[in-house]
């Protein structure tokens, strides 16, 4: 058995397919697509039920992916049933959407989900009215408290009948509906969906086409608003029908707070700047625990085993990427998860992004931008990660230029170790200054050039809500597998290669070749070109790396401030570590990635020539 669950954003959707899949959660693209579906599996009475999670969708008559996505599949009818989520709170918004799926005619259930904080808001629901009009069963759910969960699948196995719905049609459209029935033998959803646009038999198209040109000549409105207009008026009537509203003693509204300029962004700020603190302390603390236990508990024991050099090679470029994947990105990537799954389940992550969209419209992207970008200060693998967030295929790429940018953890280690060292604090701060301006030119320079279409943001303010910890858990955790399953075998083969190299002198044979060119253009010895390509396994290594060449930790003794400050320069600039660029080859593709990489490479070479240019 299979069924899909449908609704639109911000339901508690997906939340309510965490609770019926626990952790056996697969994330695939839909085919042709970038748009990400979720699969899980559950089992009642010892049957398997596969479970698809749409995404989040206002219409199904709409122009973005998500909603050709949501249209195909139904199309398709490649499911035994449907689960409809709605919103108990904004029910006659909701309907809207609910009807559009009952006209396709599948086997569905409805879920009135969020009826605790319909009854805080003084709403009274009877799920009568929709189970009579419908004809479906309706189930009133708290997913945050896991109320009515275990309704859901039953009902839905038993749900074997289609769906009978007839919304009632403006009287030209229901003429229009029987005549193209009569012609072309089409039910009444081929040609409400013909009238619309919709369909692969093109004399249906082409006499629908000309039906609508004669109703919109006569109503002067289009089809589309006629249908929609009508859709709406019978979702008004069902919704008055069920929700009763009781009076209420006035309340305090936290939006008045959270989403005015003053106090909302200072609470923004601080939150972000509390959350930053929160991953750079705990995540570095358990970075330090992790890479230690590694270098006592599996490096030195093994490098003393005495293998032959090659073994040892392959063996230690391993035990590198192992500490490298686990050691630097798994502690941020969690505490990341952590975070965001409290910020999106409390509810606050809409508030965050509508106080940011204005800002964020100046390098062509929208408010929910604001969170890969603040991320990215911590580690940009969950950042990259994080921008599936972002609506059009033209804010992720924009946002995946921007956050491979943003100083890391890591590249804040380069600043600090080597800049605020050796060269000095001010220095160190001027490093920040040069890449912020930089991120700033880029991101508008590619709000003008990037193709694809601009849309505007309406955000549905969920309710703010306590999080429920067990939840936020089993939420982190699911995401974060993904990271350890699709990023850590790419990063371990990215590692032996690199090894590999080392131990065959392609390294060696390399550094000579280059030593010419760092010195001409960037005024820095051959090996530190080495250091630079360790740094793309994890950027740290590049300061390992350039003292282990240099041969002493103390660089200022071997290197001038002046070339200690374009190193630590081109290093946080130049390509993305590793573990970066295999999250962007998932997320944005090949194509996208290589031009990152270039760039950030032309970037940091540039940006450290002028330098060398000017100051030497």
């Amino acid at each position: 058995m299979k069924f899909a669950l449908i609704g639109n954003p911000s339901v508690g959707k997906s939340l309510i397919f965490n609770q019926l899949t626990g952790l056996g959660v697969e994330v695939s693209n839909y085919p042709g697509t970038t748009v990400e579906l979720q699969r899980g599996n559950t089992c009642f009475q010892r049957e398997i039920v596969e479970l698809v999670d749409l995404p989040g969708v206002y219409s199904l008559e709409g122009n973005s992916e998500e909603e050709g996505l949501v249209r195909r599949f139904l199309e398709q009818q490649d499911v035994d049933a449907v689960i409809v989520v709605a919103n108990a709170t904004r029910l006659e918004r909701n309907l809207y959407l609910l009807l559009q799926v009952a006209e396709y005619g599948l086997p569905m259930v409805v879920v009135l989900n969020m009826v605790d904080e319909a009854a805080k808001r003084g709403l009274e629901i009877d799920p009568g009215p929709i189970h009579d009009l419908l004809g479906v069963e309706v189930i009133q759910t708290a997913a945050s408290q896991g109320k009515n969960i275990d309704r859901i699948i039953p009902a839905a196995l038993a749900a074997s009948s289609p769906s009978m719905i007839e919304i009632p049609y403006d009287h030209h459209i229901e003429a229009a509906v029987r005549s193209l029935g009569k012609m072309f033998g089409a039910d009444r959803k081929e040609s409400v969906r013909a009238l619309l646009g919709f369909g692969d038999n093109p004399e249906l198209l082409e006499a629908a086409r000309t039906i609508s040109d004669e109703i919109e000549s006569r109503h002067r409105m289009t089809v589309a608003q006629i249908i929609a207009a009508n859709r709406h008026n019978f979702a008004h009537k069902i919704a008055d029908l069920t929700v009763k509203e009781e009076a209420q003693l006035p309340q305090t509204d936290p939006d008045s707070i959270l989403t005015r300029i003053i106090p909302g962004m200072p609470i923004l700020i601080g939150i972000l700047i509390g959350m930053l603190l929160f991953v750079f302390v705990t995540g570095s603390f358990l970075e330090k625990m992790i890479v230690e236990f590694f270098e006592v508990y599996a490096m030195q024991p093994f490098v003393a085993l005495g293998l032959p050099p090659l073994a040892e090679e392959l063996g230690v470029s391993i035990l590198l990427a192992l500490q490298a994947g686990l050691g630097i990105a798994f502690p941020y990537v969690f505490l990341f998860y952590i975070i965001i799954s409290i910020l999106e389940d409390s509810g606050y992550m809409t508030r965050a992004a509508f106080l940011a969209d204005n800002a964020m419209h100046r390098v062509g992207m929208h408010g929910g931008a604001v969170i890969p970008l603040t991320l990215a200060f911590g580690c940009n693998v969950p950042a990259i990660m994080s921008i599936r967030l972002l609506r059009s295929r033209r804010e992720r790429i924009i946002a995946s230029f921007l956050v491979t940018m943003v100083p890391c953890s890591a590249r804040t280690v380069i600043i600090a170790g080597i800049v605020a060292s050796f060269v000095g604090i001010a220095a160190a701060f001027s490093v920040y200054a040069i890449v912020f301006v930089l991120i700033l030119i880029t991101g508008l320079v590619l709000s003008r050039v990037t193709p694809g279409e601009r849309f505007g943001m309406i955000m549905e303010m969920v309710p703010l809500r306590w999080p429920n910890p067990k939840l936020v858990m089993k939420k982190s955790w699911t995401r974060l597998s993904e990271f350890l399953f699709i990023a850590m075998p790419l990063l371990l083969a990215g590692s032996v290669v690199l090894g590999l190299l080392e131990f065959f002198g392609v390294m060696t044979f390399f550094e000579g070749l280059v030593e010419p060119y760092t010195m001409a253009l960037l005024g820095l010895p051959g090996y530190s070109a080495t250091a630079l390509i360790f740094g793309i396994l994890r950027k740290e290594m590049a300061f390992e790396t350039l003292a282990i060449l240099a041969g002493t930790a103390d660089l200022g003794a071997v290197l001038s401030s002046l070339q200690l400050y374009i190193f630590a320069i081109v290093t946080v600039l130049f390509v993305p570590c590793l573990a970066t660029i295999t999250v962007l080859l998932r997320e944005v593709g090949s194509r996208i990635t290589l031009a990152i990489t270039a760039y950030t490479v032309a970037l940091g070479l540039l940006i450290g020539g002028l330098i060398h240019y000017i100051l030497s």
